[in-house]
């Protein structure tokens, strides 16, 4: 009797929790089986690796070999436990030496021909083995991904017989290049192309120094969806940890490629109207991030805000909220990191008309519009600004050259970013209420224009905390180390939503 046993991982969400392949070899009738809660590509294993051994020169044994997947709660898919297999029923028939597969985890789908391929959702279990200073084995295939963890010992093999040369004291493995650089992020947009709108412009650069949530509303053709497109160009690229969390949804979604040659470029999702809500917040049988995830330390931008289902759009004020979204359905639960930053266009009513203030529907169909976005939404979008259609003289008069470009505007941003998180170690959209009432101080007359501006708009207390956060973003920007009164006076024009401005 032999017993073997070899680490690998598995899929659970963004974690990757270890699984132990255990592979026992015994007399009796020949059998072969897979436990552990095995879905069926993983039972489907026994004909790819039985194949696989003898494609590659080496003898199946014709004897019972049970294998198991421990810990055995924990469903385990996909192909990316064959080469564990194999090299368990390898090692106990004594054909593979087993003095350092301890070292190593194992992740790699096997063909008929004993050939490695490729598995999905690798970055999250790379990373894991990272932190935990283990070694792993791949398929040549999936060396990109691992290209971008540092400190991460790696072996890339073309096929099975490649790997059991390595352990039986042959020829090492070829390693994987990892902490890979990478240049400066090039840009295809730029701010300056867009012409006129200077308030849009100044809420945008707020918006993204203090990551907070806008709400643009204007006629079409005002710029709404130019300006959207050219946030993440104004916002500084990623850090290590960041891009990796990214890196590792992109890696575990069905839907969703992974830009490597831009990875530390945050990312911009942009789903039609008429996507369905788990679409938008990830779900499924076996959950699966949705827009909302895969927008994580990025943009998720909403155009024709009033053309989404209500139902759809309302499942955003969680997320919106808390930075994450818990998907639980009956046999699986799993939760998704979803700090994105929301950034939305409407027009101003169901016509054609120049302006909420100047609109000539009708109350009703005015009403029937301002209903199809809730109040709690609404309360949750820090700047709410109308950007008015440019005067054809104004539009013939402007030229390219001659407006801010991107690269200037975001050193600006970065620069108000660095404060912030020296200063509280977050961005000031993120700050808590007591973060709020250390660093959002204010003086009486200040006070007094921010109680004044309460009464009148009649603010919630997340209002209130929100316009408080924004007014600290406007000081940051302008280097100053108190909130003044000008800060509070143009937060507060951020906080009048134009929807309330004409009928209710």
């Amino acid at each position: 009797m032999a017993l073997t046993q070899l680490l690998t991982r598995a899929e659970e969400g963004i974690q990757a929790p270890s699984v132990t392949v255990e592979v026992h070899i015994s007399n009796g009738l020949p059998a072969f089986s897979i436990v552990g809660l095995p879905e069926a590509a993983v039972r489907e294993s026994r004909d790819r690796v039985r194949s696989a051994i003898i494609n590659s020169g080496f003898e199946f044994p014709v004897r019972k070999i049970i294998v198991n997947l421990a810990p055995a709660d924990l469903p385990k898919e996909g192909g990316r436990y064959d080469l564990a297999i194999a090299l368990g029923i390898l090692a106990s028939s004594k054909q593979l030496r087993s003095t350092h597969l301890q070292q190593y985890e194992f992740f790699a789908e096997l063909a008929l021909s004993g050939e490695l391929r490729p598995v999905s959702g690798l970055v999250p279990a790379l990373i894991n083995c990272q932190q935990q200073g283990r070694k792993v084995i791949l398929a040549q295939a999936n060396q990109a991904e691992a290209s971008f963890i540092n400190r991460l010992e790696t072996g890339l093999a073309e096929n099975l017989a490649q790997v059991c040369q390595f352990f039986n004291g042959g020829e090492e493995l070829p390693s994987v290049a990892t902490g890979q650089s990478v240049s400066a992020i090039l840009y295809e947009l730029d701010l300056a192309e867009v012409l006129g709108q200077t308030q849009a412009k100044r809420a945008l650069e707020i918006a993204a120094a203090g990551n907070h949530h806008l709400l643009m509303m204007g006629p079409p053709g005002t710029g709404k969806s130019m300006l959207a497109q050219r946030l993440n160009t104004i916002l500084p690229e990623m850090d290590q940890q960041q891009a990796l969390q990214t890196l590792s949804i992109h890696s575990i979604s069905n839907n969703a490629s992974i830009d490597l040659n831009n990875w530390k470029k945050r990312p911009f999702r942009s789903p039609h109207h008429t996507v369905s809500g788990v679409a938008l917040v990830g779900g499924g049988s076996q959950p699966k991030p949705g827009e909302i995830s895969l927008a994580h330390n990025g943009i998720l931008f909403l155009d024709e805000l009033t053309e989404f289902d209500r139902k759809t759009i309302e499942v955003l004020r969680e997320p919106l909220e808390t930075g994450k979204i818990n998907i639980s359905r009956a046999a699986r639960q799993a939760t998704f990191p979803a700090a994105f930053q929301l950034i939305a266009a409407m027009n101003p009513c169901p016509g054609n008309c120049e302006s909420i203030q100047t609109c000539s529907c009708s109350h009703q169909q005015l009403s029937r519009y301002k209903n199809k976005l809730s109040a709690p939404l609404l309360d949750r979008i820090d700047i709410q600004i109308e950007l008015p259609r440019l005067d054809k003289n104004e539009l013939l008069n402007q030229k390219i050259h001659q407006q801010e470009s991107s690269a200037t505007v975001r050193q600006r941003v970065s620069h108000a970013r660095e404060v912030q998180l020296a200063r509280q170690g977050c961005l000031n959209g993120q700050m808590n209420n007591q973060q709020i009432e250390d660093i959002c101080q204010l003086d009486k007359t200040s006070q007094l224009l921010l109680t004044r501006a309460i009464d009148k708009l009649k603010l919630s207390a997340r209002s209130y905390h929100r316009l408080l956060k924004l007014a600290r973003s406007i000081a940051d920007l302008a280097g100053k180390e108190s909130i003044s009164v000008s800060c509070i006076s143009e937060a507060i024009n951020y906080r009048r939503s134009p929807l309330s401005e004409r009928g209710s």
